[in-house]
């Protein structure tokens, strides 16, 4: 893999480790992150729950309200601290892990990831379809939420990055480059469908999107 991609990819976890503490801002902030947040209550989450990219743990209370149990995987152990003091649930487990790396023991009705599809390089994009598909359960779905294309004008966008990427300041200025594509529903729904997904993708509230998305069908093991 592409060293420099790499070394963005290691920024990003840093990045996350030292917000923090500042990750929550923006939903006190931004009226629409709110209103975002009621969206759960309209999507078909069910049964047994994968979170991917949990954080804070803003999304993973709502999922627990609505499954049978949750699995929420991190990469940092900031955010995780802050999203277990959150959520103290018998039903809910947190893992910290490399996403682009682990790879779930088991099978879910339901895999979420909220704002973290931006978040993955373009050339690993294919790779984390399959690692999605592989951890539904017969008949389950992954349903996730994002950034829009008009959210750039939000960000710092780079240039010449070994993806697409933009500058992040903490509150003390430090700078930190993180990978964010701002996926077009149109576009990634025509991604999708090239790699064997059936896909809704829609814009909500702003410039938000909404996807539900079920898996290639499963071929029958070779005999």
């Amino acid at each position: 893999m592409d060293s420099d991609e790499d070394a963005l990819l290691a920024e990003q976890v840093a990045y996350y480790r030292a917000h923090a503490g500042e990750y929550d801002r923006p939903y006190s902030e931004r009226e629409e992150l709110r209103e975002l947040l009621a969206v759960a209550d309209d999507l078909p989450i069910v049964g047994d729950v994968l979170e991917l990219a949990c954080g804070t743990g803003q999304w993973t209370k709502a999922l627990a309200a609505r499954a049978r149990s949750v699995t929420a995987v991190d990469a940092s152990d900031e955010p995780l601290a802050i999203a277990r003091a959150r959520v103290a649930s018998p039903h809910v487990q947190f893992v910290q892990a490399d996403l682009f790396a682990w790879r779930p023991p088991r099978r879910y009705d339901t895999v979420f990831f909220a704002f973290w599809l931006s978040h993955v390089p373009p050339s690993r994009l294919r790779d984390f379809w399959g690692t999605v598909a592989a951890a539904l359960a017969p008949n389950g779905r992954a349903i996730f939420i994002d950034d829009g294309p008009a959210e750039a004008a939000r960000e710092e966008v780079l240039d010449q990055q070994s993806a697409p990427a933009v500058l992040r300041r903490l509150g003390d200025g430090s700078p930190y480059r993180v990978v964010k594509v701002f996926h077009d529903a149109g576009e990634l729904t025509d991604e999708l469908a090239a790699l064997g997904w059936s896909a809704d993708v829609r814009h909500v509230g702003g410039d938000f999107l909404v996807g539900t998305a079920e898996p290639p069908a499963m071929r029958p093991a070779p005999r």
